[in-house]
């Protein structure tokens, strides 16, 4: 079909129908940027012709070579065959107003923790600097890091992986950002921290963790670096939280993310280690779904109590669309 459609088409209107339409046959799973067919077809259309990404409609009727029709009709069928991410295929991601280089050696991210960044922190970091360091825990492509460092001028920061390849992907973001002196890399075990890092000197911590336990899952057929940066195969739970501690200044704040059958674990080795939640905040698929998501704000030695639940987060509303707060996470979109 991808070869009748590289002789019979001829415009952007047509690859595009064409591009919606096998994306609909594929069943496809929306949800590294764009929430439809349409969208994400345009999208791939657009970044492959290297056309304006918000500039589709005086394109539509262009005619387009044959080569390029070969080059976009090639992405689009990776995209509903083999259902490779449109990320992996454009090398492109998005949070907030930040765009990431990505590729297969990292998972694609969208961590909610963006969201607690920022103006979420400065009700207890009055002053951005009074952050001096901070650290970013299993940091995949440097997406949080690089954040970090925008919101807190002063902080140096640390971004930690056990994976080289992963590093590979952040180094080539910190470098387009120019914080190649501001952000050092340290490809370590988070066990073993403590040996590089000073005790008691990091101001707040960021790490979106291994969600599930070992013996929780079958897929350990999965690539190698996927199964590390979703199980807990070399960082159990509380192996996490005792260098959190061990790491952190007095009063010195951490933010995870991790899946909410886990919370009641979290919280009691938290305290174990001297970390007392303060803020959750739960993440829903839908409305009416059950949360597959919470955002954790730990204190260490902060005092027992008041810990206050912010409101929820909701993906995608009754029309399987992004809402307005996700648009916002992602693009930075706030109309």
């Amino acid at each position: 079909m991808f070869n009748q459609a590289a002789q019979e088409l001829t415009t952007v209107r047509d690859l595009l129908r064409f591009a919606v339409s096998r994306f609909n046959d594929a069943g496809l799973f929306f949800g590294h940027g764009s929430d439809n067919a349409h969208d994400e077809a345009a999208y791939l259309i657009l970044h492959t012709l290297n056309l304006p990404l918000d500039t589709l409609e005086p394109y539509l009727d262009a005619k387009l070579l044959q080569s390029e029709k070969e080059e976009v009709l090639s992405i689009l069928e990776r995209r509903a065959v083999e259902h490779i991410p449109a990320a992996y295929l454009t090398h492109q991601a998005w949070q907030g107003e930040f765009d990431f280089y990505v590729d297969e050696r990292v998972i694609v991210p969208r961590s909610f923790i963006y969201e607690l960044l920022g103006d979420g922190i400065r009700p207890w970091i009055e002053h951005d600097e009074l952050v001096h360091r901070a650290l970013d825990l299993c940091t995949g492509s440097g997406c949080l890091a690089i954040q970090m460092a925008h919101h807190y001028p002063d902080a140096q920061i640390d971004a930690v992986d056990l994976s080289l390849d992963a590093l590979e992907v952040a180094a080539i973001n910190i470098e387009d950002y120019g914080l190649e002196d501001r952000i050092t890399f340290i490809n370590q075990d988070i066990r073993q921290l403590k040996g590089i890092i000073p005790k008691d000197s990091v101001d707040f911590i960021t790490c979106n963790p291994p969600y599930f336990k070992v013996k929780e899952t079958n897929q350990t057929n999965l690539k190698e670096a996927y199964t590390i940066a979703r199980h807990e195969v070399h960082l159990p739970l509380e192996d996490l939280l005792e260098t959190i501690s061990g790491l952190l200044k007095m009063k010195g704040k951490a933010y995870l993310v991790h899946r909410p059958d886990r919370l009641t674990d979290i919280l009691t080795e938290a305290r174990n280690h001297r970390l007392e939640a303060k803020r959750v905040q739960f993440v829903y698929p839908k409305e009416g779904k059950e949360s597959n998501i919470v955002l954790i704000e730990l204190m260490k030695d902060g005092l027992p109590g008041g810990l206050k639940v912010l409101p929820p987060i909701t993906v995608f509303n009754e029309d399987q669309e992004y809402t307005q707060k996700i648009r916002s996470i992602l693009w930075g979109d706030e109309s």
